[in-house]
Parts: C-alpha cells; structure tokens; sequence
C-alpha cells in the first residue's frame, strides 16, 4: 500500500474518531451532565445508546489510526512507531471498559427491578462487557486476512472468508447495543459466518498447515526467516 494512501487512510479514520468523540461529548453532556437522574437517562435512552455506540465505534476507529500510522512512519522508528500503537491500545482497553460504566447506567434506568436484583444487573455487565470486547475480536480478523492473503501459504477465500466474520462479529454488536431485541433476533445469523470462517482457519492450520515449498522458498529468500 503506498504511503499516500496510507496517509489518507489514517487521516480518514482519525476524522471518524474526532466526529464521534465531539458527539459522544454532546449526548453525554446533554443526557447525563445537565440532568444526572435515571429519569433523564431513561427519556433519553435512544439518544443515549446512540452516544454510547458512537464512542465504542470511534475508540475503535482509534486503534485503526494508530496501526495506519504505524504502518506509514514506521521506517522512521520502528519502536516509537511501535510506542505509539501500544499507548492507544491501552487508551482504548480502558475507554472500552470505562464504556461498561456508561452501559450500566442505562440498564439500571431503564431497569423496574429493585436492589434485590443486583446479581442479575451483574450478568447483563458481563455480558455488555464481552459484547464491547467482541468489536476487537472481529477487528483482529481483518489483519488476519491480509496476511492469509498476502502470504500464499493459504487459499485467498479463507481470507474473504474472514473478512465476512469480522462483520458479522460488528452487525452483532451494533444490532445488540443500537435495538437489543432486534439484535437479539439477527445474531445467529450474523455470527454464523464469523464462525463458519474461524472454524475453517482452524481446521486448514490442523489439517494443511503450510505448504513445504512455499515455506522453503521463503527461506531460501530471507536465511534469518
């Protein structure tokens, strides 16, 4: 990939990541700064999962920048471009846990349930945790791909393959966190090509592995391989 369109492909994310924090920052600042009650939260609750997603999505978008970034100026240094992406990552593991916050507001405000009920609350954290988690593990995917593809060591439909889990794993969590009966209702389907694509990497890795020549030949092209 050439570096402008590298950097265009950084640029183009890094926007994405000031839009949607400015209108998390918004919806925050109208929904829960000037009223912080679960009744404001309540009236607000479209509006409110609309920011949520929105700043999941975005630190998201983030990691992204970064690893374009890394890509673009990592012949200049490669450990401070590699301290760069390792700084945003972390950024984004605790905004992405600090989100698990956020979401339990709005379950408790939308909750009837009395105290008594905290465990079940609980659950619903867990889980609205993994979903928040599940938009990297769907994430991870597309580099995956790439590579498969790039390397010859697979047959490139494995890495389109997985290119479609890695939507299927977001339609899951955006559909769950935007509508969450909706999303409850879509998300056998739209995991099962994330599935159907992991399972059959895993089956190649056991079964095939790598071919030899290919192997061989990369060898013979890089000794310290």
């Amino acid at each position: 990939m050439s570096p402008r369109t590298l950097a265009r492909i950084a640029g183009s994310l890094y926007l994405m990541v000031a839009v949607l924090t400015i209108f998390a920052g918004l919806v925050n600042t109208s929904v829960v700064e000037q009223a912080a009650t679960a009744d404001s939260i309540e009236a607000s609750a479209t509006l409110y999962r609309l920011g949520f997603v929105g700043e999941l999505v975005g630190a998201a978008a983030f990691l992204l920048t970064a690893m374009a970034l890394f890509a673009l100026l990592k012949h200049v240094s490669q450990a401070a471009a590699a301290a760069m992406v390792v700084f945003v990552a972390v950024s984004v593991a605790i905004q992405s846990l600090n989100l698990l916050n956020q979401k339990t507001a709005l379950a408790i405000a939308t909750s009837r349930t009395g105290s008594d009920h905290l465990a079940t609350l609980f659950i619903e954290m867990q889980r609205d945790g993994y979903l928040i988690a599940q938009v990297y593990f769907g994430l991870w995917l597309l580099p995956l791909a790439y590579l498969i593809v790039k390397s010859g060591y697979f047959p490139k439909v494995l890495g389109v393959l997985l290119v479609i889990g890695c939507a299927g794993h977001l339609v899951d969590v955006l559909a769950r966190f935007l509508a969450p009966e909706f999303g409850a209702t879509i998300s056998p389907f739209a995991m099962t090509p994330a599935a159907v694509a992991e399972l059959t990497f895993i089956a190649w890795l056991l079964v095939k592995a790598v071919p030899r020549s290919r192997v061989a030949a990369d060898q013979a092209q890089s000794p310290a391989w």
